[in-house]
């Protein structure tokens, strides 16, 4: 099994060894990360949840009769399992539930309470990094189709070429099933600025924790107190940009390795792209994906977008 130390490790040192330093957000979801991206989702800044959650209470019926009766769901980067529940309260007999995450303890923990409300339900959870590792089980006897969840806006972490690359692995690893996918769509500047600058300075001890991880994880020497959280809305990009900006020149050691950071010089430690309808649908459809209905709220801020996935091999 490879071991996620090793791969925090390693992409940490390319991050520290480039001109551009910059880490994938997969790594702020340790224990602690996690915990602190549950208080995040309840933070009146910020939107995405409990609009997500808004449009789930009122639409997860018409979502559950498109995934049918007898469904495996697979809920990818699955947290703490809270808005999955809309989902099962309304599917037709589902035959198992799959949430990956690549925090183990977390994940774990969300399974048993989630199994304890659902115990008919077959709760599988698997510790994976979905963006490389897709080693599903075998579908359960009775399943009629496998149905990936992929709520939040996780989909706006991923470059250009990993949203590719993300729909071509449902179109590999799921054929005759469908996807259920949670997009941030485009809205006033000022409303995103705020979702990832709270009040409380919750999001940037949520970022600043990757540093105390690294120094926990690989016995790396941060000064965590030395970098600020920075996030701005890049508005040609249509993303949002997370930095932690080292507040004077210093030098970080790293598996017997020197690294300096000059003044101002930053750790780009995540990518939220915001995307149109429009422009999501066509990605995933070049992937052979054929989009379907789209749930969204009055104001159009969150969208809950279905794709069916055709049966390559017998189409």
């Amino acid at each position: 099994m490879n071991n996620p130390v090793n791969h925090f490790e390693n992409d940490l040192l390319a991050a520290l060894s480039s001109e551009n330093k910059h880490i994938s957000p997969k790594y702020f979801y340790d224990a602690n990360g996690s915990a602190l991206f549950d208080q995040i989702c309840d933070l009146p800044e910020y939107y995405p949840t409990k609009t997500e959650l808004s449009i789930l209470s009122h639409h997860s019926g018409a979502m559950a009769q498109h995934m049918g009766p007898h469904a495996e769901l697979i809920e990818l980067g699955a947290g703490a399992l809270t808005k999955v529940r809309l989902l099962l309260r309304q599917l037709d007999s589902p035959t198992s539930f799959l949430p990956m995450d690549i925090s183990g303890d977390h994940l774990t923990a969300a399974a048993r309470d989630l199994q304890r409300e659902f115990p008919q339900l077959a709760v599988s959870p698997i510790v994976a990094d979905y963006t490389h590792d897709w080693s599903l089980p075998l579908p359960h006897k009775a399943t009629q189709r496998r149905i990936a969840f992929f709520p939040g806006s996780t989909i706006g972490n991923f470059l250009p070429t990993e949203v590719d690359s993300f729909f071509a692995n449902c179109a590999k690893h799921l054929p005759a099933g469908g996807l259920l996918l949670g997009v941030d769509l485009l809205k006033p500047p000022q409303i995103i600025h705020q979702a990832y600058n709270d009040a409380q300075g919750i999001t940037a001890a949520f970022n600043s924790n990757l540093l105390t991880r690294a120094n926990r994880e690989l016995n790396a020497n941060f000064d965590v107190s030395q970098f600020a959280h920075w996030a701005f809305y890049n508005a040609p990009q249509h993303r949002v940009e997370m930095h932690l900006v080292s507040l004077k020149k210093q030098e970080v050691v790293l598996k017997n390795q020197s690294f300096v950071f000059e003044e101002g010089e930053t750790l780009h430690t995540e990518n939220s792209y915001k995307y149109s309808i429009d422009k999501i649908q066509d990605i995933a459809e070049k992937q052979g994906l054929k989009s379907g209905p789209v749930w969204t709220d009055p104001n159009r801020w969150f969208g809950l977008l279905w794709f069916d996935i055709p049966d390559f091999e017998t189409a």
